[in-house]
């Protein structure tokens, strides 16, 4: 059979035709599906972030390096050439679990040194949130607030969505990878690292005492 018979075959008796592929910016993956889904839904929705409360961790270092931009200094043509000491951040470090919305900070607790934040560890800062919602945000109590932090496996743990499931929380979605969707990440602790950067504490409450003052 040649190649003109199987072409006639395929056209008339099969109704097939031969046609280009539509050309597209990209081929999205699945993550990158969800994430295009789950931002036009934000935004469509963008007064419901009143009633969001979104919280995550981040380390607070006994001394952590300032910046490049930290340390420039001004200089004349003549000046030497400015020198620093190459610095490390400390073992030093407290670990931060905050939560706040667009009134202000909710929840802010140091995790004990040796405890990981673990399912454990979590659904107990959770429920001293639940706590920190009745009494800082009543209009919100008990069902009105949502929920958002990513998703580590602390945070998509089954038991975790059984607790949400048994105290009527509702969660809103977050695509994998997305630190520019979580304000603790762009927003928060940016802020608060910059102003932490460059500074030597002498213990580990000197740490908590000036980031309780940052907060």
């Amino acid at each position: 059979m040649n190649r003109e018979t199987v072409r006639q075959i395929v056209k008339e008796h099969m109704g097939m035709r031969k046609i280009s592929a539509k050309m597209v910016l990209q081929i999205l993956t699945h993550d990158q599906k969800r994430r295009l889904h789950i931002s036009f839904d934000l935004l469509r929705k963008a007064e419901m972030f009143d009633s969001v409360i979104t919280g995550d961790e981040m380390w607070c270092f006994q001394y952590n390096p300032e910046t490049k931009r930290q340390s420039k200094q001004w200089k004349t043509k003549n000046s030497p050439q400015a020198k620093k000491a190459r610095m490390s951040r400390s073992q030093v470090k407290a670990m931060l679990v905050c939560f706040f919305d667009h009134k202000g900070i909710v929840l802010y607790k140091f995790i004990a040194q040796g405890q990981t934040v673990n399912q454990q560890c979590y659904l107990e800062v959770l429920t001293r949130l639940r706590v920190s919602v009745q009494r800082k945000r009543p209009g919100l109590w008990p069902d009105k607030w949502i929920l958002h932090h990513d998703n580590v496996p602390a945070h998509d743990a089954l038991r975790f969505h059984e607790f949400l499931a048994k105290n009527s929380i509702t969660k809103m979605d977050h695509p994998p990878y997305s630190p520019d969707l979580a304000p603790c990440d762009f927003w928060l602790f940016p802020k608060l690292k910059n102003a932490l950067k460059g500074r030597r504490f002498t213990d580990l409450s000197d740490i908590q005492c000036n980031v309780k003052v940052l907060l």
